[in-house]
């Protein structure tokens, strides 16, 4: 298997000049790979990058958000149909619903809660530091706030929208009933059963590359109220190890983790639970699912202002693909793009 030697330059290409590191790492079968390109930041003194480089993950953090629900719903500390005003922190005041059911745990995992994509009172304070930390003020009371000002509109479960703002409530519903913030949660239900060792909310976590946006250097991102839909960190090896999880739990292998809560919970998140309108693609909890050539793909993106991250994966060929770069995401999306080129790529090879 050479497959990352061979893709990694078109990855560096497709980052652009600001990136100073690019990760690639590809599985198939029990073959895996990862390769880097670059060093840590911008001076001739910063180190390599290297297997073990953390990266921010922006969005992808909810996949790790959905994986975190499916394997407390498996232990019985809920289920995916209750209602929101089940788990919400005291004395939060609920959100308020127009018509329809109540705002359930799955419509969060699924963008269908009719929540936007930001919460109320975020843009207000987030315009000074809209290039470079636009969450960083927007922490705990913020968000109890956010969410007694909320009114959903449209009937739950009706309408697909992407929001930021239902994942990272959901994310803060399951550190108030896991009892833990939702980092250390994740770190103990998800990051040690599956060996991530770099998985991680901390701004300043050991190894990381410097998030560069238009050639600039950035602070860490920071997301204290929000870190449910986009604080997780993690290397470019660890994230393989995630996604092979994910692509092992129907063999019943993961790491280990293929029978019990955990492996349950990586087959759950892959469960199709609607058609987005005008697409064959379907939403899972969180991913991204689309046939292709007879094979299913699942497939993530992420990013902040200084970083751009694409996962995926195919379990019926054994591959999974994690590309990454210290690079803010450009308007047309072509690492994105070259990132899913080499899942499409390399699960049609298998």
């Amino acid at each position: 298997m050479n497959g990352a030697d061979r893709n990694l330059p078109a990855l560096v290409e497709a980052a652009g000049p600001s990136a100073t590191a690019v990760t690639l790492a590809m599985a198939q079968g029990s073959s895996t790979e990862v390769r880097c390109h670059g060093r840590l930041g911008r001076a001739l003194s910063a180190p390599d990058c290297t297997p073990d480089t953390v990266f921010e993950l922006g969005s992808v953090t909810k996949t790790f958000t959905a994986l975190l629900l499916a394997a407390m719903a498996a232990r019985g500390e809920l289920t995916l149909n209750d209602p929101l005003e089940l788990h919400l922190p005291y004395p939060w005041r609920p959100l308020t619903v127009r018509s329809g059911g109540p705002v359930r745990l799955l419509h969060l995992a699924t963008h269908t809660a009719g929540l936007r994509r930001l919460p109320p009172g975020l843009l207000a304070g987030a315009v000074r530091a809209w290039c470079s930390n636009p969450y960083g003020a927007f922490g705990e009371q913020e968000l109890r706030e956010a969410v007694a000002r909320t009114t959903v509109r449209s009937r739950p479960g009706s309408r697909y929208e992407y929001s930021n703002y239902g994942v990272a409530l959901l994310g803060r519903l399951l550190a108030e009933t896991g009892g833990a913030p939702y980092a250390e949660l994740l770190t103990e239900r998800i990051g040690r059963p599956l060996g991530l060792r770099t998985l991680t909310c901390a701004a300043d976590a050991p190894n990381r590359a410097i998030g560069h946006r238009r050639g600039r250097a950035l602070p860490p991102w920071r997301m204290p109220g929000l870190p449910g839909a986009g604080a997780v960190r993690a290397s470019g090896a660890d994230l393989l190890r995630f996604l092979r999880a994910h692509s092992g739990a129907r063999r019943g292998e993961s790491g280990g983790e293929g029978h019990g809560v955990l492996g349950a919970a990586l087959r759950e998140v892959q469960f199709p639970r609607l058609r987005l309108p005008g697409s064959g693609d379907e939403v899972c909890l969180v991913w991204n699912h689309r046939r292709a050539g007879g094979r299913d793909l699942f497939f993530h993106s992420g990013a902040t202002r200084g970083f751009t991250v694409f996962v995926g994966f195919s379990p019926q060929t054994e591959t999974a693909v994690a590309a990454l770069a210290n690079t803010g995401p450009t308007m047309d999306g072509r690492f994105l793009q070259a990132g899913y080129g080499v899942l499409t790529e390399t699960a049609g090879n298998r």
